[in-house]
């Protein structure tokens, strides 16, 4: 990487809270060596059923995953942002999983987002250009606008 990145601070999880996270990390360990196209398509099938998650939600599941795994703590930002993607799936929820790249210097990052915020991601994220994005499904229930 072009530019040094400092680790994520890790907390102990408490053992009753670590298969889920344990489970989360070792699925995006698997999908992140699939070719973007199929990470997304793999995002976007997991997604479904799922309502959007909240702030509190996205973070406590960063943190859930940044604390089993050091390399989710460390520079693993595309397997991070997945595990906590699949995190908050097996929670119910979904944040909105996105990945990006900037110019100057060059860089690529992956994250999550809730309400067009990266959760848990230092400040001068706004740098990034979004270019894959895997959203909360549509919701089916609400009215459709009548003109």
């Amino acid at each position: 990487m072009s530019q040094s990145m400092v680790p994520a601070t890790r907390t102990r999880l408490p053992l009753r809270h670590r298969p889920p996270a344990l489970l989360a990390t070792a699925a995006a360990r698997l999908i992140v060596a699939f070719r973007p196209h199929r990470i997304r398509r793999a995002l976007s099938m997991v997604r479904r059923g799922a309502t959007p998650a909240t702030t509190d939600q996205a973070l406590a599941a960063r943190a859930a995953v940044v604390a089993v795994s050091a390399r989710c703590a460390g520079e693993g930002c595309l397997q991070r942002s997945v595990a906590t993607a699949l995190l908050c799936r097996m929670r119910g929820v979904w944040p909105d999983w996105c990945t990006g790249v900037r110019t100057a210097p060059f860089r690529a990052h992956a994250w999550v987002e809730v309400d067009g915020r990266p959760v848990g991601e230092p400040q001068g994220q706004g740098q990034f250009r979004r270019m894959m994005v895997v959203g909360p499904p549509p919701d089916k229930h609400l009215p459709s606008k009548q003109s």
